[in-house]
């Protein structure tokens, strides 16, 4: 007798990534990357934009919530017009609908936005595939592996530490980037908590790259902030070279 057991099909496999090489490479040498504050006024935020860029951040992301998409979509060319007169990345949180609107150069999603797969097919519909990129926050060294397998362009991996930026989120703690170190070959950041203080625990758990917000959005000096930290990074990165 023949078998008639239904059999789930196969998954759809990722769309061809448009991302270009040279977005990758911007990923693989970022050291610093700066997330504003949701909570700031319109023109506060561009103030600190300007400010992370002129000490050296190599990414921004625009996070906001509750602004209309009018509202956000006009935010984010501002912003995107101060990010590329100093050469760096700007990411839009959670909607790929404003990072294409916007010329963004990606769009990063937590765990409970978008899927990535519906990520990418977008992508890949826009007219000639928007090259964005895409990351993925990741909370555990599984996630990390299921971002990399579905096609993550780069990943936030955190909170290390307890932050109020994510209020009842427990702390990863600082062996996941020991783990996600070791195996993920994707460029990746340590986020959640990292400041002058825990910089350089977050750098010997094995993170080569930082995330952070209040670290540059609170401090008295913005500028000099984020260029203190991104020193700390490289520096930290040229001890480890062979």
């Amino acid at each position: 007798m023949p078998d008639t057991t239904a059999t789930a099909p196969p998954a759809a496999p990722a769309p061809a990534s448009p991302v270009t090489l040279g977005l990758r490479a911007a990923l693989d040498a970022a050291a610093l990357y700066v997330v504003t504050a949701a909570e700031d006024a319109p023109d506060r935020l561009l103030a600190i934009v300007r400010a992370a860029c002129e000490g050296g951040a190599d990414i921004v992301q625009l996070r906001r919530k509750g602004d209309d998409v009018l509202e956000l979509t006009e935010l984010a060319e501002r912003c995107r017009a101060i990010t590329a007169g100093f050469g760096a990345l700007l990411i839009v949180d959670d909607r790929i609908d404003v990072a294409m609107a916007a010329g963004a150069d990606g769009v990063h999603l937590g765990q409970e936005d978008l899927p990535l797969p519906a990520a990418q097919r977008l992508r890949s519909a826009h007219d000639g595939g928007w090259p964005g990129v895409i990351g993925c926050s990741v909370h555990s060294l599984d996630q990390a592996l299921d971002a990399e397998a579905a096609g993550a362009d780069y990943l936030g991996v955190g909170p290390v530490f307890a932050t109020p930026t994510k209020p009842g989120r427990p702390p990863i703690g600082l062996d996941v980037l020991g783990e996600v170190a070791s195996v993920v070959r994707l460029p990746w950041f340590a986020i959640g908590g990292v400041d002058g203080g825990t910089l350089p625990q977050v750098l010997a758990a094995g993170a080569r790259a930082v995330a952070v917000v209040r670290a540059v959005t609170a401090a008295a000096d913005p500028s000099a902030a984020a260029r203190g930290l991104r020193g700390v990074v490289l520096t930290h990165r040229r001890a480890a070279s062979p």
